[in-house]
């Protein structure tokens, strides 16, 4: 017998892990074992001077493929879709193949929006609101990290 775990069933899991703030979680049924762990926030010691942005850090700040949402976003009524896991960004179903979505389009909720690999599996993220695509902060083939922006939706009134 074959033991199956949909994307929404992982999603359920990462929602509890949140909710009962929890660093780990480990489940195995039938042979099938998960294992989701979350990094806490670090606590930064004040001996620490800030680190002050490079020119080039500074250059990427106005890019918009790796600005994080800021409160301009909340400001201009943008839903941000964030990364449910820890991965790989990738746009496109493969690297001969068009983006699934480019900034101005519409996008319709249920529409995947892009895949990111985790431990070899390749998890499609989709749009959970009609709109148009305002940004993408994230660039093909990059990690992200659990909670990270990635993409800006304009709702549909």
């Amino acid at each position: 017998m074959e033991s199956k775990i949909d994307y929404k069933e992982i999603i359920k899991l990462i929602d509890i892990l949140e909710e009962r703030n929890l660093s780990q979680f480990e489940l195995e049924v039938e042979g099938l074992k998960i294992k989701i762990s979350r990094n806490q926030p670090q606590v930064s010691s004040p001996e620490v001077p800030p680190i002050l942005p490079t020119s080039s850090e500074s250059e990427e700040k106005s890019n918009p493929l790796s600005l994080e949402p800021s409160r301009e976003d909340n400001k201009n009524n943008l839903h941000c879709i964030s990364s449910p896991m820890v991965g790989t960004f990738y746009s496109a179903p493969d690297p001969s193949s068009a983006p699934f979505v480019e900034i101005g389009d519409k996008v319709e909720k249920n529409q995947t929006l892009c895949i990111i690999e985790a431990m070899k599996l390749m998890n499609e993220i989709e749009s959970d609101i009609d709109g148009i695509l305002e940004k993408i902060y994230v660039q093909n083939g990059k990690p992200v990290e659990y909670g990270k922006k990635l993409f800006a939706i304009r709702p549909l009134d």
